[in-house]
């Protein structure tokens, strides 16, 4: 059971690792392939590491599927609507399971919106990323913030619900302008934004620009000002942060990454894709699949499964996962939940302290921690403050 009392539910992650073209910023497991993918031996590798996770959790039904990347808009939509099929052949699918794609805006992919749809995909993440025609430049971005914007307007009007997806603390960003792009975006937004902070990820072109001192990234001090503009822009506008970079109306979170905060169940699929399930037994698995999509392919191909590393969790690392994950939501965690995960009871002197300062509330009655709106903004420092008690 999730902090607000009810199954997270169970989720499947399919990981399409091909790209365009590699964002300088990106750290994900995308590749560029200048031959054509192979779709259909692609489709046939996953249903067969599908079938590998089904095995493992044959009781679950899938309330939502997340096709993530890399680029999955560059999927075509026959391609997703076999990879729903053969979902659809391990596990039962809630009749309202929340099926979301992301994609980048370019015209041709959003061609293909309407055959989504049509295949069952409910929900698109929309890459708009900025509304500034050099900031896309610099972000290695393969559309303009005019395309960007035609491209959303569109998926708005196929699917049921959309995310307006931006990064911001970008170089010599101000507040204020930061608060005009964020304000005509908002203009623009449908329910959920998903707002990223600029990071500079290990193994980058960023990372390497960074270490050269060609790229310089907001300070601190700057870094909390451009966040205190996005909470008080979304909140202004209907759409309160429900997790540091989220944001949302009432009833279009991310059902999804929801259930990842929640600390619930998921099979994840394909190269890179990572899962945690809870076997019959009790035992908590974590795995991870290969990275490089031909070894995957071979590797699925010659037994049935793509994965490179399985660890059983402990109590301890349960119990720390869930607190890392939960307190990113603005519901928290349940102490209850974390001590039936197997972790030690937290720190009671650390609970205090941080108390005291503002920056959790404790809910005794209702056993529930919640990280405040200041303890938000140093989040990373909360968590690992409660952590090493």
């Amino acid at each position: 059971m999730s902090a607000h009392g009810k199954d997270p539910g169970f989720g499947l992650y399919v990981h399409w690792p091909f790209c365009l073209a590699k964002c300088p910023y990106c750290d994900f497991n995308s590749h560029v392939r200048h031959q054509s993918v192979n779709q259909a031996a692609y489709v046939a590798a996953f249903n067969r590491e599908m079938a590998w996770f089904a095995e493992r959790s044959k009781s679950q039904t899938i309330t939502s599927i997340f096709f993530g990347g890399g680029t999955p808009s560059l999927m075509t939509p026959h391609t997703v609507g076999a990879l729903l099929d053969a979902a659809a052949g391990h596990w039962t699918i809630a009749t309202d399971a929340e099926i979301t794609l992301e994609a980048n805006p370019t015209s041709v992919e959003a061609r293909n919106f309407a055959a989504l749809r049509s295949a069952g995909v409910n929900r698109v993440s929309v890459g708009v990323q900025s509304l500034n025609d050099d900031a896309l430049k610099f972000l290695g971005r393969q559309h303009t913030a005019h395309e960007a914007l035609a491209a959303f307007q569109l998926a708005a009007k196929t699917f049921d619900r959309v995310s307006f997806d931006m990064i911001y603390a970008r170089p010599k960003q101000s507040a204020e302008a930061w608060r005009a792009e964020l304000g005509e975006a908002l203009s623009h937004a449908e329910g959920h934004m998903s707002l990223y902070q600029l990071t500079i990820e290990p193994k980058t072109r960023f990372a390497d620009l960074h270490a050269a001192g060609k790229l310089v990234v907001p300070g601190e001090s700057l870094a909390l000002a451009l966040y205190d503009v996005t909470q008080e822009l979304t909140e202004a506008a209907g759409l309160p942060a429900y997790e540091v970079s989220n944001h949302a109306a009432p009833g279009h979170e991310c059902r999804h990454n929801v259930l990842y905060w929640r600390y619930g169940d998921y099979a994840g699929v394909g190269p890179g894709a990572h899962s945690r399930l809870t076997l019959e037994t009790g035992e908590r698995i974590g795995s991870s699949t290969l990275k490089s999509p031909e070894a995957w392919l071979q590797q699925v191909g010659a037994r049935g499964d793509g994965i490179e590393d399985t660890e059983s969790l402990s109590g301890e690392d349960r119990a720390d996962e869930y607190l890392l994950m939960g307190l990113r939501l603005n519901e928290g965690i349940s102490l209850k939940r974390h001590r039936e995960l197997g972790g030690a009871a937290l720190a009671q002197a650390r609970v205090e302290a941080l108390e005291a300062e503002g920056l959790v509330e404790l809910d005794v009655e209702a056993e529930r921690l919640v990280a405040t709106p200041a303890g938000r903004r140093v989040l990373n420092a909360v968590i690992g403050y409660l952590a090493a008690g």
